[in-house]
C-alpha cells in the first residue's frame, strides 16, 4: 500500500514556500495607529478572515471606480432600502461610481405598501414614491410597450420634477442617466401597481399597459457592449446577481448560434458583499476575466448592512484624498 500512500507515510509530499507563493503574513491590528474608516479598513486587510475580506473587497471597489474605462454594474438584493441604507446607493450614483442598477423591485419603493419590519416605517420619501407610481401609471400611453427600465426612468423623471429636495435612487439614477433593471417585475410591489392598473384600465375600457421583459435584456446588454471595461457590485444574490451575470453567456450564445460579430464581453472587476460563500462557477461560465488574465475580484462574508456602509465610506475617503477622480464620473455620464 506504500504506493498509494495508505499506510500513514508521507511519500512525496511537498512543502510550499511561502515566499514563492506570494502570502502575505498578518499583522498585529494596532487600533492606536488608526485614525478613519480607510486606516481601520487597512489595518483589518493586514489580518485574516473576514477582516482581511473587507480590506480585499476596498481595495477591488477603489479600483473600479478610479477606472475611466470601467461601467459599473450594481445588483441588489435583501432588505437594503428598508433597513434605511438607500442613500449609500444614491451617493455611489450621484458620485458616478455606479452606471447601472439591477435590482429587486422592493428595493426601488422601499416596501411602501407592507411594513415589513419594525424599523422601515412609512416616510415622506415613501409616499412621494407611491404617488409617482399613481401618476406615471395613469399617464402610460398604452402605444408605448413597457419594460423595468422604462418604467423605473419615468419614475425618477416624476420625483425631479415634483419632489427636489427628496434624495432616492431613481431619482438620482435618472438625474445621472444611470438605468434601473428590475428582471423580476412581476415579483414586486410595482409589479402588482401596474396589473391593478391594467385592470382598472380594462374596466373603463381603456388599452392596458403591454410589459415585455425582454427589452430590459436586449437594452441590458447593447449598453454592456458599448463600454470598454465592465465591473460589477453585488450586494447578496438571487435574480439580480444571476440576470445581470448572464449578460456573458448571452453574448457568447449570440456568437455561436447567431454568427454575430460582436466581441465576447465579461465583467473584469467585482465585488460581491454576502453572509454566505457560494461556489464560483462564475468564472468558468464565462462570465469574469480569470485572475490570471488581470480580472480583480473581492467578495467578504458579511451582513451587507454592516458591510456596505464601511466599505463605500472607506473608498470614498480615498477618492476624497484624489481630486482626480472626479473624472470617472464625468466620462462615465458620457459614455451612455
Amino acid at each position: 500500500m506504500k504506493n498509494g500512500n495508505h499506510d500513514g507515510s508521507s511519500g512525496d509530499r511537498k512543502l510550499h514556500n511561502p515566499v514563492e507563493d506570494r502570502l502575505i503574513a498578518p499583522e498585529l491590528l494596532d487600533l492606536t495607529k488608526v485614525r478613519s474608516i480607510d486606516g481601520l479598513v487597512r489595518a483589518m486587510a493586514q489580518t485574516a478572515f473576514t477582516g482581511r475580506q473587507l480590506g480585499e473587497v476596498v481595495d477591488v471597489l477603489e479600483a473600479m471606480a478610479r477606472d475611466e474605462e470601467c461601467f459599473v454594474v450594481m445588483t441588489l438584493a435583501g432588505p437594503m432600502t428598508v433597513a434605511k441604507h438607500g442613500l449609500i446607493i444614491t451617493e455611489l450614483i450621484d458620485r458616478g461610481i455606479v452606471n447601472a442598477i439591477v435590482s429587486t423591485g422592493a428595493l426601488m419603493v422601499n416596501n411602501r405598501a407592507h411594513d415589513h419590519a419594525y424599523d422601515a416605517l412609512h416616510s415622506e420619501g415613501n409616499l412621494g414614491e407611491f404617488e409617482a407610481v399613481m401618476s406615471v401609471l395613469e399617464d402610460w400611453d398604452h402605444a408605448d410597450v413597457m419594460c423595468s427600465y422604462k418604467f423605473n426612468h419615468a419614475l425618477g423623471a416624476h420625483l425631479a420634477k415634483h419632489a427636489k429636495e427628496l434624495r432616492s435612487i431613481l431619482k438620482s439614477a435618472y438625474e445621472k442617466g444611470v438605468p434601473v433593471f428590475v428582471p423580476a417585475f412581476t415579483d414586486s410591489e410595482l409589479g402588482l401597481d401596474v396589473a391593478l392598473n391594467n385592470r382598472m384600465r380594462e374596466s373603463t375600457g381603456r388599452h392596458k399597459i403591454r410589459f415585455d421583459p425582454f427589452e430590459d435584456l436586449e437594452h441590458y446588454a447593447a449598453t454592456l457592449l458599448r463600454q470598454p471595461r465592465l465591473g460589477i457590485i453585488t450586494i447578496g444574490g438571487g435574480v439580480p446577481q444571476s440576470w445581470s451575470q448572464q449578460f456573458g453567456s448571452f453574448i457568447e450564445l449570440r456568437r455561436r448560434r447567431m454568427n454575430e460579430n460582436i466581441p465576447p464581453k465579461r465583467y473584469h472587476y467585482g465585488v460581491r458583499i454576502c453572509p454566505e460563500p457560494v461556489p464560483g462557477e462564475a468564472i468558468s461560465w464565462a462570465k469574469f476575466v480569470p485572475p490570471a488574465e488581470g480580472g480583480k475580484f473581492g467578495e467578504v462574508f458579511v451582513d451587507a448592512t454592516v458591510g456596505l456602509p464601511i466599505i463605500v465610506a472607506a473608498v470614498l475617503e480615498r477618492l476624497g484624498k484624489d481630486k482626480s477622480a472626479s473624472k470617472k464620473k464625468e466620462k462615465a455620464t458620457a459614455r451612455k
